[in-house]
């Protein structure tokens, strides 16, 4: 019988353990933060789960090796529609947005780690021709 207990016990603290490990792998928001530039595309997508996945091109240059040159991309996920659809309407502009970041990706989430949760402004990034 004391067996039977401790198993019971143990096997309770161990589903335990094991959800708040995946809780914190994915769920807890590691840190939240503000993008700024041109948005190169929005898209929906995915197998089973379709999810916004979009990019970024920020201003200027990284560099991961020394001596090359990458652009700075800063590649999200969306998980509220009427979020996609204002960014939808903003291919080619200059955005700012909010995100929350992740420290592993969901399927149903998206693709990436960094999730776009606001738009905080969309500016024409064209000049009128006259």
């Amino acid at each position: 019988m004391k067996i039977k207990k401790y198993l019971r016990t143990a096997a309770l603290i161990l589903i335990i353990i094991l959800g708040l490990l995946f809780w914190y792998r994915h769920y807890f928001v590691f840190g939240k933060g503000v993008k700024a530039g041109d948005l190169n595309f929005i898209v929906k997508k995915g197998y089973v789960f379709k999810t916004w996945e979009g990019r970024i091109i920020q201003t200027g240059f990284k560099s991961n090796a020394p001596g090359s040159l990458q652009s700075n991309e800063f590649n999200f996920s969306i998980t509220n529609d009427s979020i996609a659809e204002i960014l939808e309407r903003a291919s080619g502009k200059t955005i700012e947005v909010r995100y929350k970041e992740y420290l592993h990706p969901l399927p149903w989430r998206g693709m990436s780690n960094y999730i776009v949760y606001e738009v905080l402004s969309v500016e024409d990034t064209q000049k009128a021709m006259y």
